[in-house]
């Protein structure tokens, strides 16, 4: 699918809140509102709006910590790591990477104890590394439109 600028600035409205009107979105960039809702339902078909979520705070869930955690996986622990994270409840995200350790991991956690706990089911897999998360510098920022 080709995205032409009226695509980008709905993309663009819809990645800072996605609950808002189409008819607020039409009267900003110009569209009616059913023009608005037939490019947003054609992104959807070709797959560029894979969907919408709900962002939660983790503070209010009772979540203390966020951290991220790499881990270089042992000869052999790699495979079984990847069928067991997604049982994993702290693991938000999960990206398999290159470079020296395989996996990186964001988490939410409830103090240092549970922290403590996830490290020790964790370093059967392999070597860990945990970066406690201080604050968001920048979070869900929106992709935009390649310049040029």
């Amino acid at each position: 699918m080709q995205l032409d600028e009226l695509n980008w600035a709905i993309l663009e409205k819809l990645q800072k809140n996605a609950r808002r009107s189409f008819s607020e979105i039409g009267r900003e960039i110009g569209l009616s509102s059913p023009a608005v809702a037939e490019r947003v339902k054609k992104m959807e078909d070709a797959g560029v709006i894979s969907g919408y979520k709900t962002e939660v705070s983790y503070h209010k869930t009772g979540h203390q910590l966020k951290a991220i955690i790499t881990l270089r996986a042992f000869m052999g622990r790699l495979k079984p790591f990847l069928e067991k994270v997604v049982e994993f409840r702290e693991v938000v995200n999960c990206y398999r990477i290159t470079g020296n350790e395989n996996i990186i991991m964001e988490v939410v956690l409830y103090d240092q104890v549970h922290l403590t706990e996830f490290i020790d089911r964790l370093i059967t897999y392999g070597e860990i590394k945990t970066h406690i998360i201080l604050s968001n510098v920048i979070e869900h920022a929106p992709i935009k439109r390649r310049l040029g």
